[in-house]
């Protein structure tokens, strides 16, 4: 499958003309996974070597209990670009769905990198986030902003090294 369509066909272009996005060449912003290094100047997205491991990136799973402001699309929009931001990764498209009535949202952000996605349920004061990147990012620089915006009372994470050879 084209990546286009697939990029299309998981809603990640909802909000534009499905016309115009299954056209447009979206590839460009896609870094390849390489194993070599030098093979592209602005190649982020890459193999990771750390503590004699090879690996394709890190996926965390961040559970957040007792929450505030996890209804608010605005507010998670933000934690979710300025994790981005800390992590060093580049942000390609974010998109959120806000729910009724439990005003649970979903969501995620895409990167060159991979992914940042969150599901809400404010009726519950939970927030589940999962932070998956590769390369020189560095996703467990987004558990503190995550815990600066939401405040939770309690925070778990786990950690999964994806690709390991």
């Amino acid at each position: 499958m084209h990546k286009t369509t697939a990029l299309v066909q998981l809603g990640t272009d909802l909000d534009r003309d499905s016309s115009t996005a299954q056209g447009e060449d979206v590839t460009r912003s896609v870094v390849p996974l390489h194993s070599d290094r030098g093979s592209y100047e602005n190649d982020k997205d890459f193999f990771v070597e750390r503590d004699g491991l090879r690996f394709a990136g890190t996926h965390l799973i961040i559970d957040l209990w007792g929450c505030e402001r996890i209804g608010e699309i605005d507010h998670i929009d933000a934690a979710m670009r300025e994790s981005v931001e800390a992590a060093g990764a580049t942000l390609l498209h974010i998109h959120l769905h806000h729910f009724t009535p439990n005003d649970g949202v979903s969501g995620v952000a895409v990167l060159a990198e991979s992914h940042i996605s969150v599901h809400t349920w404010p009726e519950c004061g939970y927030a589940a986030f999962d932070v998956f990147m590769c390369g020189d990012a560095r996703p467990n620089a987004a558990i503190e902003v995550l815990k600066r915006y939401f405040r939770p009372d309690r925070v778990e994470v786990s950690e999964h090294l994806r690709g390991r050879d």
